[in-house]
C-alpha cells in the first residue's frame, strides 16, 4: 500500500509498506476519506513521521474471525488504540483509556496505524456505521473536525437559550460553531486570520472579534446585558484566548477547553471560581454513546458543507500539508487513492 511520510522540514511524500493483516477483532479499513490535523506542525517543523494521522473513513475489506463489522461495511475510524476492557472503555469514555495497546507488541509493527493511508488496522468496536446517506468526506467530520466541540457541548449542556464565545476558528472551532449553530444557540467568536473570520461569517455568525482588541471583554458583556457568555469554549490552545474564555463568561457558567496547550493558565481559584461559580471543563472528545447524535449533525446541518475546504489526492500530499500549514483552509481531507 502507499502511504504518507514526513522526511524533512516542509517535506512529505508517499512511500510504499506492507498492507495490514487482520488479528482476532482487529480489522483491515480500506481509507476513503483521511482529514488532515495537527500533523501540519511535524510538517513545518521538520519533525520525521512515518505514522500520520489519526481518524479517517473508510470500507472494511479484511477480518480474522466474526464480530461487530463485516467485509463492505462502511465506517468511521475513531482515534487511538484503546484497550476496550477498562471502565473508562466500557463507558465509552475510551479516549481517556490509562492502558491503551502495545501495538508494535501486538501485530508486530505499528505499521497499519495511520491514516494517512490507503489501508489501516482497528479493532471493530471502534468503527461505528455511517449511515447509506452519508459520504465518506461527511463521515470523517465525525471525529476532530465536529467530535471535540460536540463533547464539550454536550457536557455543558448548550442549548437555544445560551450564548456561547468561541475562540480559535481552526477546524475545530469551524466545527463548534457547526455544533453551536445546531444547537440553536447564539455565537460569538474570536479569530485573527480573514480567512476564518470570513468563513465563520459565512456560516451566519455576526460577531467575529480580533483577539488583539482591547475592548473585547467589553464589546462582549454588551452584546449580553451586561453579564457575559453562558458558555464559552477554547479550540485555540493560546493561553490568552483561555483567559478570555474565562473573563468573557458570566456568573455561573461553563467554560470549556479543547485546544491543546502546554503552556500555563493562570486560573484564580477565589475570583474565578469561587466567588464567580465557574465550572471549567477540560473535554478531548465524546462518549461512543453519542455517535448517532454526531451523525445527525452531520446528516442534517447546513452548515457542515462548509467544514470541508479542500479535497485532495493523497499524491499530492507536499501540496495537501503546504496548504494545511497556511491556515488558509477549514478541514482538509486527503483520498488515499488518488
Amino acid at each position: 500500500m502507499k502511504k504518507a511520510v514526513i522526511v524533512g522540514e516542509r517535506q512529505a511524500r508517499l512511500v510504499d509498506a506492507p498492507d495490514p493483516q487482520p488479528k482476532e477483532n482487529w480489522v483491515v479499513v480500506k481509507v476513503h476519506a483521511a482529514p488532515m490535523c495537527t500533523e501540519y506542525k511535524a510538517f513545518a517543523a521538520g519533525t520525521k513521521n512515518k505514522y500520520l494521522g489519526h481518524e479517517a473513513a473508510g470500507e472494511v475489506v479484511a477480518v480474522a474471525q466474526p464480530g461487530r463489522v463485516k467485509v463492505g461495511d462502511r465506517v468511521v475510524v475513531m482515534p487511538i488504540y484503546p484497550c476496550g476492557k477498562c471502565a473508562l472503555c466500557v463507558a465509552g469514555d475510551y479516549i481517556h483509556c490509562e492502558s491503551p495497546y502495545d501495538v508494535t507488541t501486538f501485530i508486530g509493527s505499528r505499521e497499519g496505524t495511520a491514516t494517512y493511508a490507503q489501508y489501516l488496522l482497528k479493532a471493530d468496536w471502534l468503527l461505528p456505521a455511517i449511515p447509506d446517506s452519508v459520504s465518506y468526506e461527511r463521515a470523517s467530520l465525525a471525529c476532530c473536525g465536529l467530535g471535540p466541540s460536540f463533547g464539550a457541548f454536550d457536557a455543558m449542556h448548550l442549548d437555544a437559550f445560551d450564548t456561547v464565545l468561541i475562540t480559535g476558528l481552526g477546524p475545530v472551532g469551524l466545527g463548534a460553531i457547526v455544533n453551536a449553530r445546531f444547537r440553536a444557540a447564539q455565537v460569538i467568536a474570536v479569530e485573527s486570520l480573514p480567512y476564518r473570520v470570513q468563513r465563520a461569517q459565512q456560516m451566519g455568525v455576526e460577531h467575529v472579534l480580533d483577539p488583539r482588541d482591547e475592548s473585547i471583554v467589553a464589546k462582549i458583556k454588551e452584546w449580553t446585558n451586561g453579564r457575559g457568555v453562558d458558555c464559552a469554549l477554547d479550540c485555540s490552545g493560546n493561553v490568552q484566548a483561555e483567559r478570555l474564555c474565562i473573563d468573557a463568561t458570566r456568573r455561573k457558567g461553563q467554560v470549556a477547553f479543547v485546544g491543546e496547550c502546554n503552556n500555563d493558565l493562570a486560573i484564580r481559584i477565589s475570583p474565578d471560581m469561587i466567588r464567580k461559580g465557574l465550572t471549567l471543563i477540560g473535554s478531548w472528545h465524546y462518549n461512543l454513546s453519542l455517535f448517532p447524535q454526531i451523525m445527525q449533525v452531520i446528516q442534517h446541518s447546513p452548515l457542515v458543507d462548509r467544514l470541508i475546504s479542500h479535497v485532495l489526492p493523497m499524491s499530492e500530499i507536499q501540496q495537501a500539508f503546504e496548504l494545511s500549514a497556511s491556515r488558509q483552509t477549514a478541514k482538509v481531507i486527503l483520498d488515499p487513492w488518488r
